[in-house]
Formats: C-alpha cells, sequence, structure tokens
C-alpha cells in the first residue's frame, strides 16, 4: 500500500488501546508501521535496481524483529534527547512509564500489519525470502484504496472534532480517546477485506467457467480497482497466448477484446533472448507474474535517446510488461506502470535499460 494507509493504520492500531500499555506508544508505531519502505532508498542507485530490493528483505518475516528493534532505537534516542533539552525548550513530563520491552512489542506489530497490507494487492511480496523467493499476493485491494482512507481518517479526525465539541461544553477531558473510532476502523477493513474476498473469488470464477477465454487456463489471476468491489481486471495464461479483460461480479460480464486483448506469445529473437539475460531482464521476470516481453524494433523510448550506432550496427527495443496492470479507465494513453525497455545493439549489447521512463546506467 501507499505509505499514507500504513502511517494511518499505525496510529490507528495504537489508539485501539495499545497506547495504555507505554509511553510512546503511538509514536513506535506509526514509524514501524512505514519502516519496512526503508528499502526506497535502493531507488537512488536506479529504478532498476529499486525494483530489485523493493518488497526484498525489509519485507519478510525475519526482518520485522530487527526493524522493530531498530524503531524502539529511534524512540529511545528520542526520549533521551527531549529529556536533555535545556530549561525552557525540555517538555512536559510523560504522563505514563516507559516499557522498552512494550514499544518493541508494539512495534512488531506495527511491521506486520505492513507486511499484511502489503499483501492484499496485486504487487504483494515475499515474506519468506531469502529462504523462498516466491512472491505471494491476495489481490484484494487496490495499492491506493479510498475506502481505507476513509475509515482510517475518520478514526484520527472524529475523536478530535468531538474533543473540541466537549471542550464547548466542560466535558471531562478523556485520558485514551478514539478507542471505539479506532476498532470501528479496523473492523470496517475488515468487513471490506471479506466483502472483496468473496468478490474475487466470483471473478475467479468466471475465469473457471469459460467467460475470459475458452482455452486451457494454465495461470490466472482477478486484480482489484480502487473503491468499486465489483470491478476486476482479469488476466490468464493459457499455452500459446496471454488474454485479458475486464469483469463486474455483480452482472457477471466480462468484456475482452479479442483483438487488443488476447496477445500471443511471440518466437523469442535473438535480441530479446539477450534482453531477458541482462540485469534488467533478471530483475524484471524474477518480479513479474504475467511477463510479455517483445521486440517492438527500432522504436525509441520517451525521455531517453536511442543509441548511437557506428557503421553497420543497427538496434532494435525491447519492451518488458507485467500484464496484471491492465487498467485503461485509470491510465487513459499512458504506458502500464513498471513498464521496461531494453536497447539492444545488434542483437547483443545492451546499450541501455529503462523502468518507467529512466533509464539506469550499469
Amino acid at each position: 500500500m501507499e505509505p499514507v494507509t500504513h502511517l494511518l493504520t499505525g496510529a490507528c492500531l495504537s489508539r485501539a488501546g495499545l497506547n495504555r500499555r507505554t509511553a510512546y506508544a503511538t509514536m513506535a508505531m506509526v514509524l514501524a508501521a512505514e519502516a519496512p519502505d526503508i528499502d526506497v532508498l535502493w531507488y537512488l542507485r536506479g529504478p532498476i535496481t529499486g525494483l530489485a530490493h523493493h518488497r526484498g528483505i525489509s519485507h519478510t518475516l525475519i526482518a520485522a524483529p530487527l526493524l522493530a528493534l531498530a524503531t524502539t532505537g529511534v524512540v529511545w534516542g528520542w526520549h533521551k534527547l527531549r529529556t536533555r533539552l535545556p530549561g525552557r525548550l525540555r517538555p512536559k513530563p510523560l504522563q505514563q512509564q516507559i516499557s522498552w520491552l512494550w514499544i518493541w512489542l508494539l512495534s512488531l506489530i506495527a511491521v506486520f500489519s505492513h507486511l499484511l497490507l502489503d499483501y492484499t494487492n496485486a504487487y504483494g511480496l515475499r515474506p519468506l525470502f531469502p529462504f523462498n523467493p516466491k512472491w505471494y499476493s491476495g489481490d484484494l485491494v487496490f495499492i491506493l484504496e479510498p475506502v481505507m482512507l476513509l475509515l482510517l481518517g475518520m478514526a484520527l479526525v472524529m475523536p478530535w472534532l468531538l474533543s473540541l465539541a466537549d471542550r464547548e461544553i466542560g466535558a471531562r477531558r478523556v485520558e485514551f480517546p478514539g478507542r471505539g473510532w479506532a476498532w470501528f476502523a479496523i473492523v470496517g477493513i475488515l468487513l471490506l477485506w471479506g466483502w472483496r474476498w468473496v468478490e474475487h473469488d466470483k471473478a475467479l470464477a468466471l475465469m473457471d467457467n469459460g467467460a475470459l477465454t475458452g482455452d486451457r487456463i494454465l495461470k490466472r489471476s482477478a486484480v482489484p480497482y480502487p473503491v468499486n468491489p465489483y470491478r476486476w481486471t482479469l488476466v490468464a495464461e493459457t499455452p500459446e497466448s496471454f488474454v485479458r479483460g475486464h469483469a463486474s461480479t455483480r452482472t457477471g460480464e466480462v468484456v475482452s477484446d479479442p483483438i487488443r486483448d488476447t496477445l500471443y506469445k511471440q518466437q523469442t529473437t535473438l535480441a530479446a533472448l539477450n534482453a531477458k539475460r541482462s540485469y534488467l531482464g533478471q530483475i524484471y521476470l524474477d518480479w513479474s507474474a504475467y511477463p510479455y516481453v517483445e521486440d517492438i524494433g527500432p522504436v525509441p523510448v520517451d525521455g531517453v535517446a536511442p543509441p548511437v550506432l557506428a557503421a553497420g550496427q543497427q538496434w532494435t527495443t525491447i519492451r518488458f510488461r507485467d500484464l496484471r496492470y491492465n487498467y485503461p479507465d485509470l491510465l487513459g494513453n499512458r504506458e502500464s506502470p513498471l513498464t521496461a525497455y531494453a536497447y539492444v545493439l545488434n542483437s547483443r549489447e545492451m546499450a541501455a535499460m529503462i523502468l518507467n521512463g529512466k533509464e539506469e546506467d550499469r
């Protein structure tokens, strides 16, 4: 999920009652809920290196206790800093006792919430890496789900608004406000996931019943749209092709254009074979669930100049796509996210490797 959902989830979990255990509970859980995304720093090395490490070791069960420990260390450092500030700069004394064990345990819960949320979308994660490199994804919610953001936002905003009203009438201040609203958001998200799970199974059943393709299906997925639990983008792999489409589980209708949405498996050219063996190809094929690699000829990529040719040289462009990301309603004429390209000289040499419009030197 995107960062805001993770941060709000950490705050909501704390307000559900865990903030009664120790001082700094909310601070620790908010930080830990976003901690696994520390791997975004790899994007500083380039987009392909970023893809290689995104949702990698920091999104695993083996790293979770260590991330919780690191979060505890950050909170400890903040505590030491605030207690050493001089006179007027020093904050008021804490109203709660500090339990560093509880801070670590709550941080661990928040890290696990991050892994669970990332599992629920189509990108998925590898929780058992490096022992098991397999990707797992629940395909239940879009990477940015407005309904979840609304529930989490209400859980934090409504107690604040109600506290303003309480001040006007002189009501007694509640020591740990918002517990009921936090549980409202948590239960609401669980119900949303359950609803989505049911509709996801219906979308898969439509493909199993031949609504998308009459050919033998080797693998199939139903990927969610935001907001609408009945709207799904479909992709299926058959022995000869990949078939895409869109389904409404409310009406049982499946829409697929035989020309645009049926992508036949091409014979691999030498240039495409070498592109698959390149750094870009290895990373992309390791991550992608439905990779479609095609030699599209000498076609320049927006923002990246084609290679300068010497006498007798020729070049071609190899395009990598993951067919799960088929959202024409959302993207319009823009290319699918995480589309990659390689410029290949004389069918063998990688002249450029490009992901999401950005080139990586390697």
